[in-house]
């Protein structure tokens, strides 16, 4: 009986760790997504500080740049 339980959760591919290592591969994934749209946002704040301009070109161009990144990202490693 031990001995069942031992190999159960010894095995890299019983579902319940299957399940957790979805988990923290689509988590990891979702934070590196939030990391580049934010990096890209705030380097456009900062840009547009700079540049002094009224609107916010910077800001809207890296933002939406960081978006397309983001899902780039996302969809290369859901290809994998």
């Amino acid at each position: 009986m031990e001995e069942s339980q031992q190999l159960k959760k010894k095995n890299p591919k019983s579902p319940v760790n299957k399940g957790i290592r979805d988990f923290a591969r689509y988590s990891g994934l979702a934070f590196q997504m939030i990391g580049i749209i934010l990096i890209t946002t705030w380097g456009g704040v900062k840009l547009d500080k700079l540049a002094g301009s009224r609107i916010p070109v910077f800001t809207i161009v890296l933002s939406l740049f960081g978006v397309f990144a983001a899902i780039y990202i996302a969809v290369k490693d859901f290809i994998k």
